[in-house]
């Protein structure tokens, strides 16, 4: 028996006795989980992200902090207290002016500084915070956004190229059908038959491996919702999204001009300038006015005798051995940063934004062309499985024009994704929604 008749009997055995390969199950049909909408799983993450949980939360403590520094600058320091003494042998009670036991004491004191504390600075420094703060928190908004569209997304590319595996793996059985009647009749050779074993093969792996790609990409995304297990991404509007509304040069403007980070970056300049300036005021005399009343006596609460004094009180350091001068020299170097932050921000802007504009804009396109491509792919796998069919073309053109099938569909679902990625990225750098897409997909 020469070679091919001897591939030809291994083929005629494979198909005649089902000794083909074995249909493994799927991953991903079986772990899906509550179905959420783009915009559910932006508001879910919102709470449970620990970027914007430190945000808002900075927001909170910002804003405690310009209410303490406003107070501290409108308002007198207040110090009560209350003490009762009971001594073994009688004494001396200069409050009731007779021989007891025991004495009672009772305060209240107020002070306040004009000069010297920094209290203007240290409002200026609080109202930056504040600023900075929530800057901070509108790009941490953004930013959560963004990687909770990267992982909706992911869940949505991933089920649909496990849609076109398996539209893969379907045709690869059905072309398996037509060269198992065409082996067995005579009209193809046995390496026809073989090549379609093969393809079915890697097709099946294909589904496989998306099948796994699946399963992750659902979990990523409960995770990043906050659930213990997976999430699947509700139905996805395949209709391209419109042209942006704003040109490259605008957006780049935008961005400099209220992007959330640049803004953030120059409210932290702010605040560093502000705390710098509060510790230069520390080399300034201090100026303190005090009252203080009491009441002493030998009870509890003390009443037999009340005292008043008010005093006024000026402070001039000299030198406290290099301690005012070392934080002033830190904090000089806080701004430093802070500024050159600011700078870098302004400066990375172009860059950044135009890379996610031309990023939108090639992803449009990339739709069309995709579409294009599986409008072509489609009709010229048509043509070679009728070919096929009628042996007239090999098994290997029409294996070529089916895998080109497959990776038109898929090259579509990516460019889908991207787009809107891309769109994702861009509502981030300005800090404000383009297009309201969040629920209808």
């Amino acid at each position: 028996m020469n070679r091919r008749n001897l591939a030809r009997a291994i083929a005629v055995a494979l198909i005649s006795t089902g000794l083909l390969p074995v249909r493994l199950p799927a991953q991903g049909e079986g772990v899906t989980g509550p179905v959420v909408t783009l915009g559910e799983a932006r508001r879910r993450a919102q709470d449970v992200d620990p970027s914007s949980v430190a945000a808002r939360e900075r927001v909170y403590a910002s804003s405690w902090e310009r209410r303490t520094a406003m107070a501290d600058l409108i308002t007198p320091r207040l110090t009560g207290g209350l003490s009762y003494i009971r001594f073994s042998d009688p004494f001396f009670n200069f409050g009731t002016g007779d021989i007891s036991p025991s004495a009672a004491a009772a305060s209240l004191e107020a002070s306040y500084t004009v000069l010297g504390s920094g209290k203007l600075a240290a409002l200026r420094s609080a109202r930056a915070s504040l600023a900075s703060a929530e800057a901070g928190e509108t790009a941490a908004r953004f930013g959560t956004a963004l990687e909770t569209d990267a992982a909706y997304f992911a869940v949505v590319a991933d089920r649909e190229l496990r849609g076109v595996a398996a539209d893969r793996l379907t045709r690869a059985e059905e072309q398996l059908g037509i060269a198992r009647v065409r082996v067995l009749a005579g009209e193809a050779i046995a390496s026809d038959s073989l090549q379609m074993v093969l393809e079915v093969t890697r097709a099946r792996f294909d589904l496989l491996r998306r099948d796994s790609a699946l399963v992750a990409s659902r979990l990523r995304l409960g995770r990043r919702i906050g659930l213990d297990g997976p999430a699947d991404a509700a139905p996805f509007d395949t209709t391209p999204p419109p042209a942006l509304p704003l040109s490259q040069e605008d957006a780049v403007r935008e961005m400099r001009d209220q992007g959330p980070e640049v803004a953030a970056a120059r409210a932290e300049e702010r605040r560093a300038e502000a705390v710098l300036d509060a510790e230069r005021e520390s080399y300034l005399p201090s100026i303190t006015f005090g009252a203080t009343t009491g009441a002493y006596d030998s009870r509890l609460f003390p009443s037999a005798l009340r005292r008043t004094q008010v005093s006024v009180s000026l402070s001039l350091p000299f030198w406290d051995g290099g301690q005012r001068e070392l934080a002033v020299a830190r904090l000089r170097a806080d701004r430093s940063v802070a500024m050159a932050s600011r700078r870098e921000q302004e400066r990375s802007a172009a860059e950044r934004v135009a890379e996610a504009h031309a990023g939108y804009t090639t992803a449009r396109a990339g739709i069309e062309l995709a579409q294009i491509g599986i409008a072509a792919s489609a009709e010229n796998y048509r043509v070679q499985r009728a070919r096929y069919a009628e042996g007239a073309t090999t098994i290997l053109e029409m294996l070529e024009a089916q895998v080109d099938l497959s990776e038109a569909q898929a090259a579509l679902v990516q460019a889908r994704v991207a787009v809107r990625l891309a769109l994702g990225q861009i509502e981030a750098l300005l800090g404000r929604r383009l297009f309201d897409l969040s629920d209808n997909q």
